[in-house]
């Protein structure tokens, strides 16, 4: 497998710390460019994807290791970025939510884990189901997206070797090819820089396509911190051209961005 050979450095040990920066930074350059070369797979997929959510359909993750905790990470952002429910995006990982913060031995061989994890969510036909597996061979990804294809879902994945069994699972397998990572075998750079701009590339994506964003706004966000706040009431401002404290009082009797700007429209 590509992402299991060796660096294109060595004697790691003795560059110093600039060194060691810069040549990361170098293989990291090569990342987005890389990414580049799937997106016609990615618009593949989130065309599918978005078909489906319009009709109630929800989007899972499954991974295990650092792969899965992107997906946690992705998914649990699309609520208060985009105002959906908690249920619309949900991120899975091999030896559950303890595996977040600590590794779980073993948890990502069990090839029928996944099944019984998304089944707690009483997962249907149109729902999708995304893997994401560095190596593309985790037992736990490749049974989770072949139950759930049998089950009538659609299936996607993110891996970055060519030809994985994971691949071969999914009907729109997205493949990012990063080569060699600088520590060697250490998926977690590069390969899961490569993860988190897909993931990125997707949710957004679909969430534009859902109708989330109006303009480049996202007039759906919640108000959760005074940051957010901030940032809604110059949006209704903006868009409004009103004062302030008109904003803020809008803000507070519609919720959100959306609901000011449209009462007063």
């Amino acid at each position: 497998m590509i992402t299991e050979t060796t660096s294109h450095y060595d004697h790691l040990e003795t560059m110093s710390v600039g060194e060691l920066l810069t040549n990361i930074n170098k293989e990291d350059q090569t990342v987005p460019l890389s990414v580049e070369k799937a997106i016609p797979q990615i618009e593949a997929l989130v065309t599918q994807i978005v078909a489906r959510m319009k009709e109630g359909g929800r989007l899972f993750y499954i991974g295990a290791g650092t792969s899965g905790r992107l997906g946690i990470v992705d998914a649990s952002e699309c609520p208060p970025t985009y105002g959906v429910p908690h249920d619309l995006v949900i991120g899975l990982i091999a030896g559950g939510d303890g595996a977040i913060r600590k590794a779980v031995e073993f948890a990502e061989d069990d090839p029928e884990q996944a099944w019984k994890d998304l089944q707690v969510y009483h997962i249907e036909a149109l729902d999708t189901v995304i893997g994401i597996a560095a190596s593309g061979r985790t037992p736990y990804v490749i049974g989770g997206l072949n139950q759930a294809r049998a089950a009538g879902c659609l299936t996607g994945c993110i891996v970055c070797n060519p030809g994985s069994a994971v691949a071969q699972a999914a009907e729109f397998p997205v493949e990012v090819v990063v080569g060699p990572e600088f520590v060697t075998g250490s998926t977690r750079m590069k390969a899961g820089t490569a993860q988190k701009l897909v993931l990125n590339m997707i949710s957004t994506s679909v969430m534009i396509q859902l109708g989330r964003v109006k303009g480049n706004k996202m007039v759906d966000m919640q108000l959760t911190n005074i940051k957010l706040q901030d940032r809604a009431a110059k949006m209704v401002m903006s868009e409004l051209g009103v004062s302030r404290e008109k904003a803020e009082e809008l803000l507070a009797k519609y919720g959100n961005v959306r609901g000011a700007i449209e009462a007063q429209q």
